[in-house]
């Protein structure tokens, strides 16, 4: 099966009923995506998948055919030019123990391309199923704030 990867096609031998996220992680050697739940209720798992967010552990191979997928690898342009969550992360010292924070980000980053300038709701709702242990949720709402500012004087959305 074929898949387009990070802007990159690759080729992968999985069975399609097999889980994105082992795919990603066994097959590619993409570890950023993490195995937090397995039962797509944590987020630590988040990858995009034709732009949305989707839980990679709930995801057939199958299903990303035809679909371009980003993982938290992708995301930025290079280690140089960060994508503006990832930056603001780092601004705003959001990470803590940093499992989640891949899934956070993912999930953060979809919003952002959605919506430019999210209220506090709009990011409690893109990102309430995105469990942090270690309880960072003021922190990464201040991420997203700072992200959408950070999009928006590079002439993002």
């Amino acid at each position: 099966m074929k898949l387009t990867l990070n802007g990159k096609s690759v080729d992968v031998r999985a069975a399609g009923d097999t889980p994105l996220l082992w795919v990603l992680r066994d097959e590619l050697g993409l570890t950023g995506t993490k195995f937090g739940c397995g039962l797509g209720l944590c987020g630590a798992c988040t990858v995009h998948l034709g732009g949305e967010a989707v839980r990679s552990c709930q995801t057939p191979v199958s299903a990303a055919a035809g679909l371009p997928i980003v993982t938290i690898e992708g995301l930025a342009a290079n280690a140089a030019h960060l994508h503006p969550v990832q930056q603001a992360w780092i601004e705003k010292d959001v990470v803590q123990c940093g499992y989640c924070q891949s899934g956070q980000i993912m999930s953060a980053a979809a919003l952002l391309g959605k919506q430019a300038r999210p209220t506090d709701a709009q990011i409690d709702e893109a990102l309430a199923g995105n469990i942090c242990r270690c309880g960072t949720y003021e922190r990464v709402r201040a991420g997203v704030h700072r992200a959408a500012e950070l999009a928006a004087a590079k002439g993002g959305k």
